[in-house]
């Protein structure tokens, strides 16, 4: 994946919207993987929590509600509920199980 950076350079330049962007990326790229094994997660590569985060906190497959690539289409405050969500699930970890077969259910592989 691009540099975030380079990413909000695309999308203006908001320092606001870059810092989240660079949390949404060390939340899904380090935080919730190192937990993983730990908490015995059936899921443990980045864009799977990614995947999660955003299905949930859309509500539906994220990919139905926003065009893809996530990371360039999502309005501030859709990223913000998902970085939301992965803090969450750091606070919660018990929960991801559930959070995940919710997602899979999004989008009918449950």
């Amino acid at each position: 994946m691009a540099d975030p950076c380079v990413l909000v350079g695309r999308a203006g330049g908001d320092p606001d919207r870059q810092a989240l962007l660079e949390r949404w990326l060390e939340l899904t790229r380090t935080r919730l993987p190192a937990l993983a094994t730990q908490h015995g997660w059936p899921i443990q590569l980045d864009h799977c929590f990614m995947r999660v985060c955003l299905d949930v906190s859309l509500g539906a497959r994220w990919d139905s509600v926003v065009p893809r690539p996530a990371i360039r289409t999502l309005s501030t405050a859709q990223l913000a509920k998902a970085i939301a969500q992965a803090e969450a699930i750091i606070a919660d970890p018990a929960s991801l199980p559930d959070l995940n077969r919710a997602s899979l259910r999004m989008r009918h592989k449950a």
